[in-house]
């Protein structure tokens, strides 16, 4: 049973200064893997281990699972993995709009609450303001990940993401879905999903050289096809 929290409740909405690369790894220039709602961060630490080349960090709402999950990645002899609290929309902007350029290799996000009902779509993680954020941090070349087992999760995250046309996806990649996870080690939940033998939907998106759009261009046209209801009358 997954346990979410309303992102959008007044306590979340304090912003949280994270800490910088150097205060968070012992080799703070290695490149680094965000995993954005990273929950008991099996998937982030497990990736951590096998690849103490990299930095890793997964941001999680959900302070009872931070907690633990922080304590084991402190206990890593690679010093290379964090897991913090936050709420990925108020916080995050600013830690990646202040990292060195081409730090930032990859963004995943993976298996997020699921706030599917069209009366909940502000409470999504993948908002107009957080993508175009991991857009400025990602060079051309880099990679963002998504999955979800709720369809009605993944497909506005598609949306959006393609809507940008700050991403592209891999010329060999499978359409619409991959059948693989590019990473090497599943979250909790794909496990679960897996052995249960239900369906993942995963996308992975590269970086291209596509300026960003405006955000309040993107959120405007977001919501006219997110949300067609609330969308401006045209004038006559």
């Amino acid at each position: 049973m997954r346990q979410h929290v309303n992102p959008l409740s007044r306590f979340f909405q304090l912003p949280l200064r994270l800490p910088p690369p150097n205060d968070l790894f012992t080799h703070a220039e290695q490149p680094i893997h965000l995993d954005i709602g990273c929950a008991r961060g099996r998937c982030i630490l497990g990736l951590a281990d096998r690849h103490p080349s990299w930095n890793h960090i997964g941001v999680e709402i959900r302070r009872p699972l931070v907690i633990p999950a922080d304590r084991e990645a402190l206990q890593s002899p690679h010093g290379n993995v964090r897991v913090l609290f936050c709420n990925a929309n108020i916080s995050l902007e600013e830690w990646m709009e202040a990292l060195p350029k081409d730090r930032l290799q990859r963004v995943s996000i993976q298996f997020p609450d699921p706030w599917f009902k069209r009366r909940h779509r502000k409470r999504r993680v993948l908002q107009p303001g957080l993508l175009m954020a991991i857009a400025s941090a990602l060079q051309p070349g880099k990679d963002f990940f998504i999955q979800s087992d709720v369809r009605e999760v993944i497909d506005p995250m598609v949306a959006l993401t393609e809507l940008s046309a700050c991403f592209d996806r891999p010329e060999a990649d499978e359409t619409p879905w991959r059948s693989t996870n590019p990473l090497s080690v599943p979250t909790e939940r794909e496990r679960y999903v897996m052995d249960q033998q239900l369906p993942v939907y995963r996308v992975l998106f590269r970086r291209n050289h596509t300026n960003q759009p405006p955000l309040d261009a993107l959120e405007k046209r977001w919501q006219e096809i997110d949300n067609p209801s609330n969308a401006p009358t045209p004038e006559a």
